[in-house]
């Protein structure tokens, strides 16, 4: 059975496929030029319905809502192969690697945004693959007070069949807001972490599947420099029946901008940002003063990608980071966990309701 997933290089463009192109789309079924879907307060509307075996190559969304934090108040879903449980559930801008209900323009391999002057309705683009075998649904639910339009693209392989080893694709949102710092010692010396246990959870999955990389979204809550702790990942005999840990952890980074490929502080920038790694939403420091905060100019979005280097696991796998040196800071932590695995996957934590959801003002 041929699939071919490597379509990322030039190299692999003049080998010919054998599979039919196709695409779902807001055009105006009319012939005129609404060409959008309106999606109601409160409803949910899937959008995409496909049948038989086939790969999603590429999503693309416009549109948006006359409403601050819209793209915290719309949530994406896509289910694979008549699941009842969605595979992806993730707010709709941090899906597309900005949190914070905010905008920018980035651009990366998998994924990219762009933000035309002022405008607050980016358009969006997704390339990761997405196979499924019977069938795949998407759709958008709207928790806005205000209708949202929808424009979109979804490009998709129609296939005979899918080889059987191939991993679905899933998505999980999660939020900690605020962290919970660790009590520092009595006499004031160093934070030291030799556990992992208070670590802020990036992705909990159990299976067999690999991760393929993350954004990363904090808003500093006090003074400081946010992001000096490590990321550590344990993967399935590092990781006891009750989810306690085995030290050491396979994968042991030194702090929160090397996790992400930076060093010495992420760069305060519009353009620090690449194919694999790089600053989505960058927060504005005075003067690379760590020591002063501007209310929300200390939101940020960050992501690390594993196109190159993806992190299998055959039983459970555990993506966490330090949120501060040994976990000694409380500000708000978010982030989206990309990763593909054999189905079924464990249901997701209950996604948090709008007020939770909501950023910090």
């Amino acid at each position: 059975m041929e699939l071919v997933f490597g379509y990322g290089t030039l190299g692999n463009l003049p080998r010919l496929r054998r599979c039919y192109v196709h695409r779902s789309s807001s055009y105006d079924r009319s012939g005129g030029n609404a060409d959008y879907v309106l999606i109601q307060p409160g409803e949910t509307r899937c959008f995409t319905q496909l049948r038989g075996a086939g790969v999603i190559r590429h999503i693309w969304f416009g549109g948006g809502a006359d409403e601050a934090h819209y793209s915290r108040r719309v949530l994406l879903r896509m289910y694979w192969d008549g699941e009842v449980n969605p595979s992806v559930e993730t707010p709709l801008g941090d899906f597309f690697g900005v949190g914070h209900g905010a905008a920018g323009s980035f651009y990366s391999l998998p994924l990219s945004m762009y933000v035309a002057d002022s405008s607050t309705r980016p358009t969006r683009n997704c390339w990761f693959p997405m196979p499924y075998t019977h069938g795949a649904k998407l759709e958008l639910v709207n928790e806005c007070r205000v209708p949202y339009y929808h424009y979109f693209y979804v490009d998709y392989e129609e296939h005979g069949g899918i080889p059987d080893d191939t991993g679905r694709f899933h998505a999980q949102w999660r939020r900690e807001n605020p962290t919970k710092p660790v009590k520092r010692p009595s006499d004031g010396s160093e934070v030291k972490n030799v556990t992992g246990a208070d670590n802020y959870v990036i992705l909990d999955a159990r299976g067999r599947g690999q991760y393929v990389g993350c954004v990363l979204s904090v808003q500093g809550l006090s003074p400081g420099w946010w992001g000096e702790g490590d990321d550590m990942v344990f993967v399935d005999d590092e990781i006891g029946e009750d989810g306690s840990l085995k030290w050491p952890p396979s994968i042991h980074g030194t702090g929160t901008e090397d996790f992400m490929n930076f060093s010495y502080e992420f760069p305060v920038r519009d353009t620090a940002y690449g194919l694999y790694h790089g600053v989505s939403l960058p927060g504005a420091v005075r003067q690379n003063d760590w020591s002063t905060l501007s209310g929300k100019s200390n939101q940020w979005s960050v992501y690390r990608f594993h196109v190159q280097d993806p992190i299998p696991f055959q039983k459970r796998i555990m993506v966490t980071c330090e949120h501060g040196h040994g976990n000694d800071r409380s500000d708000d932590w978010s982030s989206v966990a990309y990763w593909y695995q054999v189905e079924p996957h464990v249901e997701y934590p209950k996604m948090l309701p709008l007020t939770e959801r909501l950023p910090r003002t």
